[in-house]
């Protein structure tokens, strides 16, 4: 039961709907009470051969308690069930806002399928116990007591304690069978989490196993958590098909003590034939409540299992909070570095890293692979905090400032752009939907991507795919350059963001960028990306091995210069072919 009071800032937001449910759960079970006192007199009528010109009114009263109870069933109804589809969408929209201001080391720990199915399953099964949950609890104790003091006052206490006595027994194992459904839903969730891991996996990569023509092996593999995950449900199932052969036996045996005890009341006239039908349907309708708390068991431990797991979920903090007093933002510029240090895991990726960076500046950041060029990118948006020097923003501290309007000051283009399943427009749009085709336009021109856009025959209303699988490379990352200047935000960085693309355009779209007077922070493994910036940052192993601009690297004759030479001659041996 511990579920319900975990779940209680819930029912405490809902007071109102529920409490409404609740009286109609109330009013409802005493019209229902009322049927088998009518049909019990109705035999004793029929028994005796009296009063038979009263049978039309009790069949009347009958079908006006049916059509009544039918009414306030259907608006209980929509008062519980109503408010449990609302705590689904509370939970959902706190996961998915919580998945949102998570950093990357939370990624690190958590796999996409995984996360899918604690907003998926898990949230179906607490919304079953914020639903139904709660109508077997409050139904069957109603239910329950009502005709219980019925059958006890009105009819015979001795008769009712006897047909009662298998009641113990069902309470035993429904006990013992509800421990079990929890430790192995829990596993169950636990295999389907991991089944959905490996179909978001393998969809997402389905062309890197073709190529490779792995497709075999893929299968076997599948078919194993699938056959992992098939036999931690049945093994729920085999706990689940426990419960109604138990209920059902234990209901047969309190018809049988009631019907062979109440037959011998009946032969010493202590009962009337009439009585004891209408104690028997009374019994009947104790077998609502026998079978809602073998259900209750049931929804409360996989409710309780489930939003375990819910509440670790949402109890995880990222590794960069929010400031408690953030610091009004003044400006984006000058953003300085100073001695900056960090590492990852025990492995360090930056040391002593400085620079400034003022308005309409470029800075270049090159390197070789895992230089730490992405690394610095990073820090600078704060998906990380360095461990040692500090990061100045308009002369205030990144650490001080709302995450929000930080990375507001940012339009970031990383290497490996993501396209949404929609239009090339809504793509470019993202940042600002309620931008006109003008704007889109335009900056598609500056990207340089506009004169492939409208080559197509839908134009900028040709729909991408998913990832943009309908694009090539270039194509992408151009629209994600485009994407990126629309938001017109003071700093603009480019994660290797033009390496699909050739030359020749590349070095159109930074003049564009140039004639624009933005402020630019580029990462590239190419040298011809950076020619243009201000100053150049050569990473090895995490730290400055060589800065400046084009013309003092080159004339240093280190890394740099050599790394020119080398594209150069590959350059010049490609345009030969």
């Amino acid at each position: 039961m511990s579920v319900f009071f975990r779940l209680g800032w819930f029912f405490r937001e809902q007071w109102r709907r529920y409490l409404t449910a609740i009286v109609l759960l109330m009013a409802v079970a005493g019209l229902t009470a009322i049927p088998p006192k009518v049909v019990g007199s109705v035999v004793d009528w029929v028994a005796s051969g009296e009063q038979a010109e009263r049978l039309p009114g009790a069949l009347g009263l009958l079908l006006v308690l049916g059509l009544l109870i039918y009414l306030l069933r259907y608006v209980w109804r929509v008062m519980l069930f109503g408010s449990s589809y609302r705590l689904a969408f509370v939970l959902r929209n706190r996961l998915f806002s919580h998945f949102a201001a998570m950093s990357p080391d939370f990624y690190r720990r958590h796999r996409t399928g995984d996360l899918m199915a604690h907003a998926t399953n898990d949230i179906q099964a607490v919304e079953m116990t914020a639903g139904e949950g709660v109508l077997t609890l409050v139904d069957s104790f109603i239910v329950g007591l009502l005709v219980l003091t019925i059958m006890c006052t009105q009819y015979s206490w001795q008769l009712t304690l006897l047909a009662l006595l298998p009641l113990p027994i069902m309470a035993l194992c429904m006990n013992r069978f509800g421990k079990q459904i929890y430790k192995e839903f829990k596993q169950a969730q636990a295999a389907f989490s991991r089944l959905n891991d490996k179909t978001q996996e393998a969809l997402s990569g389905v062309r890197v196993l073709k190529s490779y023509a792995v497709e075999t092996l893929e299968d076997q593999a599948f078919a194993e958590l699938t056959r992992q995950a098939g036999e931690r449900n049945m093994a729920v199932a085999r706990i689940d098909a426990k419960f109604d052969p138990v209920i059902y036996l234990c209901i047969g045996g309190s018809y049988f003590l009631a019907v062979a005890g109440g037959s011998v009341l009946v032969l010493r006239g202590a009962l009337t034939l009439g009585e004891l039908t209408s104690f028997t349907m009374y019994l009947g309708q104790l077998i609502w409540p026998m079978f809602a708390i073998a259900w209750l068991f049931n929804i409360i431990e996989r409710g309780s299992a489930a939003y375990s797991r819910i509440e670790s979920l949402l109890a995880e903090q990222g590794a960069i909070r929010e400031p408690d007093t953030p610091l009004p933002f003044s400006a984006a510029l000058p953003l300085q570095l100073a001695q900056i240090a960090w590492q990852l895991e025990g492995r360090r990726l930056l040391h002593d890293i400085s620079f400034t960076l003022t308005a309409g500046e470029m800075l270049g950041i090159v390197g070789r692979t895992g230089a730490g060029k992405s690394a610095l990118l990073k820090l600078l948006m704060r998906y990380s905090d360095p461990d040692e020097g500090s990061i100045t923003m308009g002369g205030q501290p990144l650490q001080r400032l709302a995450l929000s309007e930080l990375r507001r000051q940012y339009a970031y283009v990383p290497q490996e752009p993501f396209l949404f399943s929609t239009t090339i427009a809504a793509n470019i749009a993202l940042g600002r939907p309620l931008a006109s085709q003008a704007e889109i336009e335009r900056v598609a021109r500056v990207a340089c991507v506009h004169d492939d856009i409208v080559r197509f025959p839908n134009g900028y209303a040709t729909e991408v795919g998913e990832k943009g699988v309908t694009l090539s490379g270039g194509q992408k990352q151009r629209i994600a350059i485009a994407r990126a200047l629309l938001l017109d935000a003071p700093i603009l960085l480019l994660d290797d963001a033009l390496s699909a693309v050739d030359a020749h355009t590349e070095q159109a779209i930074l003049r564009a960028l140039g004639q624009e007077r933005r402020t630019l922070i580029v990462a590239s493994h190419r040298m011809t990306a950076v020619e243009q910036a201000g100053e150049i940052l050569v990473l090895e192993g995490g730290g400055v091995r060589e800065r400046g601009d084009h013309d003092s690297l080159m004339a240093q004759g280190g890394w740099y210069s050599e790394m020119v030479r080398y594209q150069r001659l590959e350059q010049d041996v490609k345009e030969g072919l």
